[in-house]
């Protein structure tokens, strides 16, 4: 079956999303909202505002509402030789002198943001420079070449650690650390990563002389020219975006940086959105949802905490035609092609445990095992899948890129508080009938207890509870009066003495 790909950018004023649709299904969804884009990695020219000795710190002024903030243990001081050294397994940092030797104000310097600005707390700053593209990370001020210790085939080690010395003394100063993504990767590739690196340094460089103090000179990309950097590749049949200025962007962008690229950029002008040629929207709407539909009539259950994420396969509706171990293992291989793609779409990271359908044949337990591991290869964040524990459950670990699909659209509820649950309504009656003792024990000489609850609770109240009411009623020997608060929650109310 020939494999297609396409990207498609949809771009507003308030947010820009991305959706990479494989074989007309989507796969993996990524949004940015304008408000909610920070300053880290940003690089500016900033001037030296204040220097604390007894701080061993320095306040710098990058051009923002308040002074960055820059600790002696964030100053790199850079290396004169621009020697390009291997990698080792011990790398040595001399002791660093005092601020004030290193600082004086009014001086003028490169430095990055490492922490966004918090409450009154300025930006936190940086001297070592780095900036990163697909593969690698390059880092002017330094001079190593480090390989991702999740890297860890020692011959692919080698030849990464070979081919980037190689280019680094031969054609730059300054070091690489050499990212988990760059693994298996062809030469030219990494080729074209280091071109582009140098490229856009040489221009930062150059934009850094004539700039005044306080000047941006470089800010992580936004997230339509991070997805060309970072997600097109060979396998990419075409690039759709939706607005045409954003698309005159790209187009600039990857003549200068990947110009075997620009022929599979294309601006998308139709009066249908974009992202309905797919059912996009639809389609992200259905994985914020905890229960996916399999084809064959079963399903997964998809819950998420801070610890891990869990995922439960059960047959639902499907029996199969033969036996039962033939309808596990057929639902079973139909959910691990499933996971594969949830884990994608919703961008869910950390630990995963996956809770499979008990099956007793070894073989069925491999074949299982190898559908999960080819369907998640095409997966852009780095996994590692453990075999079938005794228990029956494979546990699994996704990198986190950024925030989950669910984190970024949703937030608790306020009525459950997370729990993703909430009391019934004879619970909440309950409930108000103790508030009513409580109250009267108190308010002994109010005239009359008023009840605030949501509409389903009233009408519990003066149906299936009203003998209850009217016990309680007699025996704390005051009226109780009940009202219907629409904009209560199934949970609120209040008891109040009138």
């Amino acid at each position: 079956m020939n494999h297609s790909e396409e990207i498609l950018i949809n771009v507003t004023p308030q947010e820009t999303r991305v959706a990479i649709v494989e074989n007309g299904s989507l796969q993996e969804v990524s949004i940015e909202r304008r408000r909610n884009r920070g300053i880290v990695g940003n690089i500016y020219k900033g001037k030296v505002n204040r220097v604390l000795p007894g701080m061993e710190a320095a306040f710098v002024d990058i051009g923002l509402e308040r002074s960055g903030f820059l600790h002696v243990s964030d100053f790199e001081i850079v290396e004169e030789s621009g020697e390009c050294k291997l990698e080792t397994e011990t790398h040595e940092h001399k002791p660093l002198p005092p601020i004030n030797q290193l600082l004086h104000e009014g001086q003028t310097l490169l430095v990055q943001v490492v922490k966004d600005p918090i409450g009154t707390k300025g930006a936190r700053l940086t001297t070592s420079i780095s900036v990163p593209s697909r593969y690698l990370v390059y880092m002017p001020n330094a001079s190593m070449i480090g390989i991702s210790v999740k890297i860890e085939e020692e011959q692919e080690r080698e030849r990464l650690r070979s081919l980037l010395s190689t280019v680094m003394i031969e054609n730059r100063t300054g070091g690489c650390i050499v990212r988990t993504a760059a693994e298996g990767v062809e030469d030219a590739e990494l080729n074209r990563d280091i071109k582009f690196l140098c490229t856009l340094w040489d221009s930062l460089l150059e934009q850094s002389k004539t700039a005044r103090p306080g000047t941006i000179l470089h800010e992580d990309l936004p997230l339509a020219i991070r997805t060309l950097r970072d997600m097109v590749s060979n396998q990419t049949d075409m690039v759709r975006v939706d607005s045409r200025e954003t698309y005159q962007k790209l187009v600039k962008f990857a003549n200068k940086y990947i110009p075997d690229l620009p022929c599979k950029i294309e601006h998308y002008p139709g009066d249908r959105p974009l992202f309905d040629l797919y059912n996009i929207d639809d389609e992200i709407q259905r994985a914020l949802g905890r229960k996916v539909e399999l084809k064959s009539g079963g399903y997964l259950i998809i819950d998420q905490t801070e610890a891990m994420t869990t995922i439960d396969i059960n047959t639902g509706a499907f029996v199969g035609h033969h036996n039962l171990e033939e309808t596990i293992f057929k639902t079973n291989m139909e959910a691990a092609q499933a996971i594969a793609r949830q884990l994608r779409l919703r961008n869910l990271g950390g630990i995963i445990i996956i809770d499979f359908i008990d099956m007793l044949q070894e073989d069925h337990k491999r074949q299982v095992l190898k559908t999960l591991e080819k369907h998640l290869d095409r997966d852009h964040a780095k996994t590692q899948v453990c075999d079938v524990s005794p228990l029956g459950l494979v546990e699994m670990t996704r990198k986190r890129t950024r925030e989950s699909l669910e984190h970024i659209l949703c937030e608790p509820c306020v009525t459950c508080r997370g729990r993703g649950t909430h009391k019934t309504v004879e619970t909440v009656c309950y409930e108000i009938f103790r508030e009513l003792l409580r109250e009267a024990r108190v308010y002994d000489e109010a005239q009359q207890l008023l009840v605030m609850a949501n509409q389903a609770v009233i009408d519990m109240l003066l149906d299936e509870e009203a003998a209850s009411l009217a016990e309680l009623e007699a025996f704390i020997n005051i009226p109780v009066k009940l009202q219907v608060e629409s904009f209560y929650s199934q949970e609120n109310y209040d008891v109040v003495p009138v």
